[in-house]
């Protein structure tokens, strides 16, 4: 819960500082405490008393209910960041810094919280809670749930969820109305966001959090028709005055901050809130031990509690009704019944009924005939015996008390039932003694207070309505402000990003026409570039019409000495087709030619960029036939170093 230095939400506080032992200090000049004085276990510490008074005048944070020692123990660590001497100088500080008052209350403020934080705890009250809860209450009504202290939501959403499981998203958006309060106005500001990111949301399957939650990048949402039944609103659990009528309040680990004042007072608060039968949900470090008569315990490992139906009144000390008188005896206590139904007859006021000091009937007058069903001849019998005795309220030991202490005792608004109707009675048991002050009789008178009572209990009704619609109200109030600011925020968002976006409109139209003019550029090259390609096309076909004519053979090496053309004269002398050498070293081929011979011919060509030879080389045509073959070299390109060699049989040459 997110009380000041307690539990941030539905789950618990930080407590790993809490759970370790209070280390013994002694006074410093540091701290310097006007005084101090031992309180119960813990010492009072005039300086940081007189510190909260100030917060709690200034800024309406009343922290004087709370633990010393884990409240003490956060404002100086803070008083340690920002250096400050001693209490009074902290309090300059507050004085004169408003915003170091949400740097302290950050401080008090740990939140740790998650959805469904302790699985097991939840899944006890999905299991066995719920069901009991839905069943007790009538269909149709509204299920009213409060959760103290909710931080920043998560808890809340939680019942939000579970509701919603239990009883379908319909119905649960008619029926269930969850509060969630707390002091820390930062976190209710996240709570009503209700974003969150994946990491909070971890306890939640795949399936339940796409259907409970909207991805909004790198958070989620929790549903808006869901969210409208959530109502945030500030509350002070040890100050303002609880929500009413309640079946389930969930409170978790928040009690164990408070000392044992504040502890009690909270849980009468809460007693008062939840209607009988109504269910309190605690953290794992807080019991209500010493409350067995106001709350049973459904399941202590998971501190669930149910709301007993009434409350258990001490008994008083009692004197026993003496038993009828002896038969023997019956002429003289005529005389005194009579003399004492003188006196009560004129004492009596409405219904009234009249005991002697035996604790027998001596008087029953005629409106408590008629309103209690009595009759003449109930008198001179035990009061005892009667059901009026203990019906509409428990009379014997208020008649044993009020004739111990000699005095008048009153019970207001007793309620007897006769079949459908309900009837409430102001009774006065009033001793009476005789002219000498000893006590002779008993009067006990019954005032009808029926339509007052009924009528106190509407305005009671009514008023708890009003203020139930009061917070509704308040916490509409805020939404509607948040939703305006969201709102005056997303127009100037839509403001700018529509600028943004004509600016970027007026780039991408230059853009068009730049991309247009360059399209344009691009088809003029295209053009020529189509032009050359049919020149050049042109041209190698000349060229290779030109060395296929060429009767003997015609090579062109590369630099590394690989084949580039291979002319039809080429095979015709050796055999080889175009497609057998291209590409391929020239000294690797296997033909006719010993190409070894060839070696300083075409390097010396290269060198010089002359043309060399003709050198006459022996050599073995296509046809196996030996001829003597002349090969001339010339160079090919100055640059890349390639040679042309013309390759021709001297002997059909001749022929030729």
């Amino acid at each position: 819960m997110n009380e000041p230095s307690g539990p941030a939400d539905g789950t618990e506080k930080s407590t790993g500082e809490e759970q370790s032992p209070e280390p013994t200090t002694e006074q410093t000049p540091e701290q310097a405490p006007a005084r101090r004085t031992g309180r119960g276990s813990e010492t009072v510490d005039q300086g940081l008393e007189e510190l909260l008074g100030f917060i709690r005048d200034a800024r309406g944070f009343d922290f004087t209910g709370y633990k010393r020692s884990t409240l003490g123990r956060r404002i100086r660590k803070r008083m340690s960041d920002v250096g400050a001497q001693g209490y009074e100088d902290y309090r300059d500080l507050l004085e004169t810094d408003t915003v170091e008052f949400r740097a302290l209350f950050n401080t008090i403020l740990i939140n740790v919280t998650s959805v469904f934080r302790d699985p097991d705890a939840w899944d006890l009250i999905q299991r066995e809670v719920l069901p009991q809860l839905l069943t007790d209450a009538e269909p149709e009504s509204e299920i009213r749930v409060w959760s103290a202290g909710c931080s920043s939501g998560e808890e809340a959403y939680s019942l939000a969820i579970m509701f919603a499981e239990a009883l379908g998203v319909d119905e649960s958006l008619n029926r269930v109305k969850i509060y969630a309060t707390d002091v820390d106005e930062e976190a209710l500001r996240d709570a009503r966001a209700g974003r969150y990111p994946a990491k909070n949301l971890e306890a939640l399957s795949g399936e339940l959090r796409d259907k409970y939650f909207e991805r909004h990048d790198t958070h989620y949402v929790f549903r808006p028709d869901l969210r409208r039944r959530v109502i945030f609103g500030r509350h002070d659990i040890t100050r303002d005055a609880p929500i009413s009528r309640l079946d389930l309040l969930v409170c978790r680990n928040t009690l164990m901050y408070f000392n044992v004042e504040a502890q009690t007072q909270i849980v009468d608060r809460f007693h008062f809130a939840l209607r009988e039968g109504g269910y309190l949900f605690l953290g794992k470090a807080e019991m209500l031990l010493s409350d067995s008569d106001r709350f049973e315990a459904i399941n202590i490992r998971q501190r669930v509690f149910r709301r007993q139906p009434g409350h258990n009144i001490p008994p008083y000390p009692s004197v026993p009704l003496k038993m009828r008188p002896s038969v023997g005896a019956e002429a003289q206590a005529l005389t005194r019944t009579r003399h004492l139904r003188d006196l009560i007859l004129d004492a009596s006021q409405g219904a009234s009924v009249a005991l002697d000091q035996d604790g027998l009937v001596v008087m029953i007058n005629n409106e408590a005939r008629a309103q209690f069903g009595l009759s003449v001849h109930d008198v001179g019998r035990p009061f005892q015996d009667l059901e009026l005795s203990y019906r509409p309220t428990e009379l014997r030991s208020l008649i044993d008390q009020s004739n111990y202490e000699r005095r008048p005792l009153r019970v207001n608004a007793a309620e007897r039932r006769v079949g459908n109707e309900v009837q409430y009675f102001d009774i006065v048991v009033q001793p009476i003694s005789s002219s000498h002050g000893v006590p002779v009789a008993t009067n006990v008178m019954f005032t009808d207070v029926t339509v007052a009572t009924q009528l106190k209990a509407e305005v009671k009704r009514v008023r708890e309505d009003l203020e139930t619609a009061y917070e509704e109200l308040q916490s509409t109030n805020e939404e509607l402000e948040t939703t305006n600011e969201e709102l005056q925020s997303s127009i100037e968002e839509l403001e700018t990003t529509n600028e943004e976006l004509q600016s970027t409109n007026e780039e991408l139209e230059t853009t068009n026409e730049e991309l247009q003019s360059g399209n344009e550029e691009l088809e003029t090259m295209n053009d020529e570039l189509r032009l050359r390609s049919t020149d050049l096309d042109e041209a190698r076909a000349f060229l290779e019409g030109v060395v296929s004519s060429i009767a003997a053979g015609v090579v062109v090496l590369s630099a590394d000495m690989r084949t580039r053309s291979w002319n039809r004269g080429a095979v015709e002398l050796w055999g080889l087709r175009a497609d057998e050498v291209l590409g391929k070293n020239f000294f690797s081929l296997d033909f006719g030619l010993p190409t070894d011979k060839l070696r300083e011919l075409i390097p010396e060509c290269v060198a010089s960029g002359k043309r060399s030879g003709p050198v006459v080389i022996p050599a073995v045509n296509r046809i196996g036939r030996h001829i003597d073959c002349s090969v001339i070299c010339s160079p090919f390109d100055a640059h890349s170093g390639g040679v042309v060699l013309l390759m021709e049989d001297i002997k059909a040459g001749r022929g030729k």
